[in-house]
């Protein structure tokens, strides 16, 4: 478990609008804590208004949007109207993305994105502030300047507080920005069980004692490779599909010191490579019995709630998993169940 206490089990769903309602029902259904939508080939803010719509307790999360695309004025009213037309359930989860997507996709500015997360994030603050108790608007920031509200512009209140802010962090700075404002880490999948105990917590830490908060003012939460199944066979299949991902996250200059954490950093020279020639089963290859057990949990079905409780206790106060559809529905109530209560 993570320092939060209990473990939180989330769930993904796909951003495409029509299968949403029966997707975030169904995650309702089987006992999850949170539904995460991302920004990848689709909005991630729309799919959530559905989500809303057709459940009633499950937590509602991007995981992530690209903040810089967007600004904190029209974050601030998105999150508002999310936070109140789900009733309180609304977590806002945003990414920097990386300088060519902001600059060359999005057409937005890039630059110190440290000190560009942190502003936006008291910038969200003080809007909300300003529309809950209706203070002077005035932030005067680096990036981002909002000192004009005028009441037209209030969104009507409502009873369900500001949504928490999570911010998605690999690098050492991110991290400690993260205990310094946010209220929850958005870990990467391409982390070791080593690296978030000796890396990523203590670093965190770092933010939570400058900023006089404690550990139980953030939530970490990571989603984790799972590689499961009834079967040595499901289990075979699903490791192939898990040693290709790993491998792509793996040949990326970025992630290169958790490699090195491990010894390993010379692999991901070669997969970089690899990735330039689009040899994707060659790279997959790569990724031995010893480097998936170290990135995924494996297991068979009966032994994958242990394993996934294992890899979270005291680092992870909620993961994000996911089971094959062989699993049938009344097996994954009990695998979430399971994970929820530590039965």
């Amino acid at each position: 478990m993570g320092a939060g206490g209990g473990l939180k089990v989330d769930a993904a769903v796909v951003s495409q609008l029509s299968q949403v309602p029966a997707a975030a029902r169904t995650l309702e259904r089987r006992g999850y804590d949170g539904c995460w939508t991302a920004e990848i080939n689709h909005d991630p803010f729309l799919p959530l208004t559905l989500a809303a719509e057709h459940t009633h307790t499950i937590e509602l999360g991007t995981s992530i949007a690209v903040a810089f695309a967007r600004n904190p004025m029209t974050v601030a009213q998105i999150g508002w109207d999310l936070q109140d037309y789900s009733q309180g359930r609304f977590i806002l989860g945003l990414g920097s993305q990386i300088k060519p997507h902001i600059e060359k996709r999005f057409s937005m500015p890039w630059s110190k994105p440290v000190g560009r997360m942190r502003e936006f994030v008291l910038a969200l603050r003080a809007i909300w502030a300003s529309w809950s108790d209706g203070s002077r608007l005035d932030f005067d920031g680096e990036f981002y300047t909002h000192r004009l509200m005028t009441p037209m512009f209030v969104p009507p209140p409502h009873p369900h507080g500001d949504p928490r802010v999570f911010v998605a962090a690999v690098g050492d700075r991110m991290t400690e920005m993260c205990g310094e404002v946010a209220d929850g880490l958005l870990a990467h999948a391409f982390s070791t069980q080593r690296y978030v105990r000796e890396v990523t917590i203590p670093t965190l830490t770092r933010g939570i004692e400058r900023a006089g908060r404690t550990r139980a003012d953030i939530e970490v939460t990571s989603p984790l490779f799972i590689v499961t199944g009834l079967d040595e066979q499901q289990m075979a299949a699903a490791a192939v599909a898990t040693r290709k991902q790993i491998a792509f996250y793996a040949s990326t200059p970025a992630y290169r010191s958790v490699l090195e954490l491990h010894g390993w950093g010379d692999l991901q020279t070669e997969l970089h490579r690899l990735s330039r020639e689009g040899d994707w089963d060659t790279m997959g290859s790569l990724i031995d019995d010893g480097m998936l057990a170290e990135f995924a949990v494996v297991a068979l079905v009966d032994d994958v709630v242990d394993k996934i409780r294992a890899r979270c206790d005291g680092v992870i106060d909620r993961v994000l998993v996911g089971f094959p559809p062989s699993i049938d529905e009344a097996t994954v109530v009990d695998l979430v169940t399971d994970l929820r209560t530590g039965a």
